[in-house]
């Protein structure tokens, strides 16, 4: 039997506490102690440490009450650890600075057209980027995370091919590394949104759920037993890629029939009668316009996303599903409506006793604060 030595214990202690503190936010030293299942000498120990490098702060708690002395509250300083967080979408492109505790301390944007989406242009621009806001900051981050809606090798974050950017075999984790001289972490889009939801949004308490985006293309990501699964070199989730209907429209992987090709963009504009290629606010607007009557308009469309979520339950059995991206645009009404559809229809739904499905709480920041939880996973355990 191998037995730890007192300063791997020690690491392994502080590295939790600050996983604690990073997801959950100010908490006190006495509910520290009882998450973590350490004394309070050992608590007061290890935020004494973490005090003295910057990373946290205590506080007496203002409403105080009852016998005997508070416990003092302990607060990650968002400053102390910082990550980029880089988003990289079809049409746009978007970096954050994301401090300690998740607090987004900075942001810039852009629109991506012609050549401004060319790898190149992209990391350059990444890179100018970063640099400026992080000189208006006075910040300097740890390390990167980049979100990429494409097939991503997660050992070096190669994007082996991003339909939506036009990419094929672009090594950006290497490339954009050696420009911001930061640990890169490249992952697919979806990946990221399953792991941000998990952390920060509604699969915060599940441990086994699936995120399902709907974007130009249909991604998922799936977290199992508390973690995120990655698949073999990181390839996981082309759930948009399972054939729903044979013999149904080409897709650009080379299929026919495939999920994305009846629930994507493209389906949901032909669904609503708009052009395939309009504005995304057009879409969402018309979704919001039709409220009531949306179930009537888009019954065909539903029963291809239900028959899609169908599959994805009886194949991963999850407690929960998260609908993110175009899908949030769906009327309260209408997702209630589909989860109830999907628990009737599947198998292991029934045998679970239910399963939930619910929209994405994190608008447009979901995949940088994926990206942000990427990074933090080297940098929490490196503090």
């Amino acid at each position: 039997m191998t037995v730890a030595r007192p300063d791997e214990v020690r690491r392994f202690n502080r590295s939790s506490l600050l996983r604690l503190l990073h997801t959950g936010g100010p908490t006190t030293r006495a509910a520290l102690a009882t998450a973590l299942g350490l004394n309070r000498s050992t608590i007061k120990m290890l935020v004494d440490g973490l005090a003295e490098a910057g990373l946290v702060e205590e506080r007496v708690p203002r409403l105080a009450g009852g016998a005997g002395r508070p416990s003092l509250l302990v607060l990650p300083q968002p400053q102390a650890a910082v990550v980029l967080a880089v988003d990289v979408r079809a049409e746009h492109a978007g970096i954050a600075l994301v401090g300690f505790g998740g607090q987004v301390l900075g942001r810039n944007s852009w629109n991506l057209h012609g050549r401004q989406r060319e790898p190149e242009e992209v990391i350059t621009h990444v890179a100018e980027s970063a640099a400026l806001l992080a000189d208006d900051l006075g910040l300097r981050p740890l390390s990167a995370g980049v979100s990429v809606p494409g097939v991503v090798r997660r050992a070096d974050g190669l994007v082996r091919a991003s339909e939506n950017l036009h990419w094929t075999e672009v090594a950006l984790g290497q490339r954009l590394g050696a420009v911001l001289e930061l640990p890169v972490v490249v992952g697919n889009d979806a990946e990221f949104g399953a792991l941000a939801e998990h952390v920060r949004g509604a699969g915060k308490g599940a441990s086994d759920a699936v995120f399902v985006s709907a974007d130009v293309g249909v991604g998922g990501g799936l977290i199992a037993q508390g973690a995120l699964l990655r698949g073999s070199a990181g390839y996981l989730g082309e759930i948009g890629h399972m054939t729903v209907r044979p013999g149904g429209r080409p897709c650009h992987c080379g299929n026919e029939g495939c999920w994305e090709t009846e629930v994507g963009e493209a389906a949901l504009c032909r669904a609503l009668g708009l052009p395939e290629h309009g504005p995304r606010g057009a879409i969402v607007a018309e979704l919001r316009a039709l409220q009531d009557d949306c179930d009537t308009r888009l019954a065909e469309y539903l029963n291809w996303l239900i028959l899609g979520l169908v599959n994805v339950v009886n194949i991963l059995g999850p407690e929960l599903v998260v609908l993110g991206d175009l899908f949030t645009a769906l009327p309260d009404a209408t997702v209630a409506e589909v989860g109830e559809q999907v628990r009737r229809r599947s198998m292991v739904s029934r045998a679970l006793g239910g399963v939930r499905v619910e929209k994405s709480r994190l608008g447009a920041d979901l995949k940088l604060l994926g990206a942000a939880e990427a990074a933090f996973a080297g940098v929490l355990a490196a503090l």
